[in-house]
């Protein structure tokens, strides 16, 4: 499985935002890395915010380039704005609905679920991650992992936090949920220009 190992709090030091979720060390400490990154901030070129905002969304969504790019093409070729249909095929992948529904704390550890086969989409086993859901999709932990301490303890604790996307349904008795539709761009949490992804691809 293909994600991002090194560094994180240096990672989100460089793009100036805790885009792995929250870090005490960022906290601390949020100047970008290295002997001179307390210093003054350089104006930067219009090429380096559409890098930077195309590597938040990447790393943002553990997500390669190659599949990023693939991701861009394949909404680029869909009805609709491309950046928002780009942030809506994000939103729809099999790891991310798991975060988003409260079975895992982070996406790395709703990854992790996946391909560990704790995770059925309409009552099949899905150990990909990338795997993407569409509207009418039901989630749920396997059978025989509704019982893992950790999936228990972590449902328990952020059922709440589910209701703010309102485009997923979650039952935390079932440990199951819905994908209900593609979310409109006004209600996806992140902050990512993806007008400057946009641009960035389109030169």
């Amino acid at each position: 499985m293909a994600r991002y190992t090194g560094p994180r709090t240096k990672k989100a030091r460089a793009l100036g935002e805790a885009i792995f979720g929250f870090d005490r060390a960022f906290e601390r400490r949020k100047t970008p890395p290295g002997q001179h990154g307390g210093g003054r901030r350089k104006q930067k070129s219009d090429y380096a915010n559409q890098l930077r905002e195309k590597q938040k969304a990447k790393y943002t969504y553990g997500v390669l380039e190659k599949q990023f790019r693939n991701l861009f093409e394949k909404a680029s070729r869909k009805k609709g704005v491309t950046g928002e249909v780009l942030l809506q095929l994000l939103e729809a992948r099999l790891d991310n609905a798991v975060f988003r529904m409260g079975i895992a704390p982070t996406r790395r550890a709703a990854r992790q679920l996946v391909s560990h086969r704790h995770i059925v989409v309409n009552g099949i086993l899905n150990n990909i991650p990338s795997a993407q859901l569409k509207p009418g999709d039901v989630i749920s932990v396997r059978g025989k992992s509704k019982n893992i301490e950790v999936i228990i303890q972590h449902v328990a604790t952020a059922t709440a936090e589910v209701k703010k996307f309102s485009w997923l349904e979650f039952s935390a008795d079932k440990m199951e949920g819905k994908f209900i539709e593609y979310p409109e761009r006004d209600i996806i949490p992140e902050k990512i220009n993806e007008q400057l992804i946009v641009e960035l691809y389109s030169k």
